[in-house]
């Protein structure tokens, strides 16, 4: 799907959509396979940009992922989260981050540091 075909969807809809893209980024990551990954990560930013564009109702929507079986999906949400429920959003990064890491925990791990030193500012 284009950007433009996000439009038509509900929003319901739309969170699923996030649910599988960066599901499937996480594990495209993990396997190392970084051209696959990065355009599940495109779909995932351009859905999260439509979200943004519902009002912030929408946008903490993604907070209902934060308990996802799919470690790439809690690790977006976390992002998400640390905009308005940064303590849970922080969490599931510490949680993401304990070994044995994988190359989203690994992820994890960078942002939840960068962003406690204040190097990381989730817009």
């Amino acid at each position: 799907m284009k950007a433009d075909d996000w439009k038509g969807l509900t929003t319901e809809a739309l969170i699923e959509k996030y649910r599988e893209a960066t599901a499937s980024h996480g594990r495209l990551l993990d396997a190392r396979k970084t051209r696959a990954a990065n355009k599940e990560y495109d779909r995932a930013a351009s859905i999260e940009v439509e979200l943004r564009t519902r009002g912030p109702e929408a946008v903490e929507r993604i907070a209902e992922l934060l308990n996802d079986p799919e470690p790439g999906t809690r690790f977006w949400a976390a992002l998400v989260a640390l905009r308005f429920a940064p303590a849970k959003g922080a969490r599931v990064l510490a949680e993401l981050a304990t070994p044995p890491l994988s190359m989203v925990g690994l992820s994890a791990a960078m942002t939840l540091e960068q962003w406690k030193s204040g190097a990381y500012k989730p817009e």
